[in-house]
């Protein structure tokens, strides 16, 4: 095997977030030339710009707008894939916020669960890049999601997740999953193990990570008094 040169960070980049390790355990999915395995479940700018997830899954319980969009994209140095409704905003609006995300730079659109098949076909039909439909559990009709035009499944079912999977990936077998992981490295490796092909990962809060950092400068400032 190739001797690999050793890895390059920066004393200002210490406290970077990093995705999980077991995440290259899978297969990745190829997309325009760039092989995707790990994606970082976020809209925040901060978070999207210090990860080192291979892609963004910018989708978020509000109605989406262009200008969300276009700010993750500008932000992000990774390819960002962008939700585009399909539950509250339906039909016309969806496929229009689907063609505005792909001109902006998206590597791909993200529809929720209860998006209809008619929405699919007509984004699929619009759109050159991929259109990733939402799972979120075992009544959606898979075979009619293929066919009206899916691209991708990403399966985000909770703890179902990977009996949801390994259902999937048991009919079709080559049809490319992505799918939440879950929150440790067992619950990543099952959802791999099941049949996904990338990984999308939930990272701390910036109120979270924040507590961590307080607490330090707090101690470093308390030694310091006591010199």
């Amino acid at each position: 095997m190739k001797q690999r040169p050793k890895a390059i960070d920066g004393i200002l980049r210490k406290s970077f977030l990093r995705v999980p390790e077991v995440i290259r355990e899978c297969s990745g999915i190829n997309i325009f030339g760039k092989r995707i395995k790990s994606l970082v479940f976020s809209t925040d700018l901060a978070i999207i710009k210090n990860v080192n997830a291979d892609a963004v899954m910018a989708v978020y319980p509000f109605t989406p707008q262009p200008i969300i969009t276009q700010s993750i994209i500008m932000a992000s140095d990774i390819p960002v894939f962008a939700g585009v409704g399909g539950g509250l905003t339906q039909g016309m609006r969806a496929v229009l916020l689907g063609t505005n995300a792909e001109l902006q730079g998206a590597l791909g659109v993200v529809v929720n669960a209860p998006t209809s098949d008619e929405v699919v076909s007509s984004l699929s039909e619009a759109l050159d890049i991929p259109v990733i439909v939402t799972i979120v559990n075992d009544q959606t009709n898979i075979h009619d999601r293929i066919e009206a035009g899916a691209t991708i499944f990403n399966v985000s079912a909770s703890a179902d997740t990977p009996r949801i999977v390994a259902k999937i990936r048991k009919d079709y077998p080559d049809f490319p999953i992505i799918a939440t992981g879950g929150p440790t490295e067992e619950s990543i490796r099952k959802t791999i193990e099941a049949g996904a092909n990338a990984i999308t990962w939930t990272p701390p809060s910036v109120s979270e990570l924040f507590k961590g950092v307080m607490n330090k400068y707090r101690d470093d400032i308390n030694n310091v008094g006591h010199h």
